[in-house]
């Protein structure tokens, strides 16, 4: 018992907000959640989880998909759900997985959309930050889980955390593009669909998975539908092709 006390204290001692991994733009932008109990209990949980569980992905790589994309870089977000689940893949960006590691059939079947849409060859990696460094945040609304234990973080405090992230992007002045694949990111955003006057701009249709690919995501054109409103508002395009 007292052990696990002095373990606890460890953890709670050794707790920083913000982040000392975050990126300082995103430190300053989310500057009022560092005080808010939610996000305390949070960091106190995943370490008490790292403790006892394999939890994805590494430490050094959950606020990878900020620091890639600084948040007045933000051109576009692509909202994901959690963080894939097996080994070695998860590394901060939503749907993104590090190159030599398989690609998942919901990133199989974003490249096959590319393809169709704007004639680009699917890359021999999964690896999304060329994109993300082009100022496409990809976000999950769940920033860890549990290894091989889908939605295992769930209800912990990511989803407030991410709301967050969402409601400063929508208060930015520069419109921002948000990209909804499927239900849950529809659903995460849905203040943003429900706001009338919007400066912003949405993207919406079935998520990419094999089980709703069909249902409206292939065939959606989204890749070039982005590249035309960035360049309607006279920003650079998105170069897709990953090298």
């Amino acid at each position: 018992m007292l052990k696990d006390l002095r373990e606890k204290l460890i953890i709670f001692l050794k707790m920083s907000l913000p982040p000392p991994q975050l990126d300082t733009s995103w430190c300053s932008a989310l500057s009022s959640e560092w005080s808010k109990p939610y996000l305390k209990q949070l960091i106190y949980f995943l370490a008490e989880e790292r403790q006892t569980s394999e939890v994805y992905p590494a430490k050094s790589d959950v606020f990878n998909a900020f620091n890639c994309t600084p948040f007045d870089k933000v051109k576009v977000v692509i909202v994901g759900q959690d963080p894939y689940h097996g080994p070695r893949q998860a590394h901060g960006l939503s749907f993104s997985v590090p190159a030599g590691v398989p690609q998942p059939p919901s990133l199989k079947n974003i490249f096959k959309e590319l393809q169709d849409d704007l004639n680009i060859l699917p890359p021999s990696h999964g690896n999304l930050m060329g994109w993300a460094k082009q100022g496409v945040l990809m976000l999950n609304a769940i920033l860890t889980v549990r290894a091989h234990a889908p939605k295992s973080h769930y209800g912990k405090g990511w989803e407030l955390f991410t709301d967050a992230v969402i409601h400063r992007l929508m208060n930015r002045e520069d419109p921002v593009i948000f990209v909804l694949w499927g239900k849950t990111a529809q659903e995460k955003c849905r203040h943003i669909l429900e706001t009338t006057q919007n400066r912003h701009f949405v993207l919406m249709t079935s998520h990419p998975s094999p089980y709703s690919v069909h249902s409206g995501f292939s065939g959606c054109k989204h890749f070039s539908k982005i590249n035309e409103l960035l360049t309607k508002q006279g920003k650079e395009p998105i170069c897709w092709e990953l090298t």
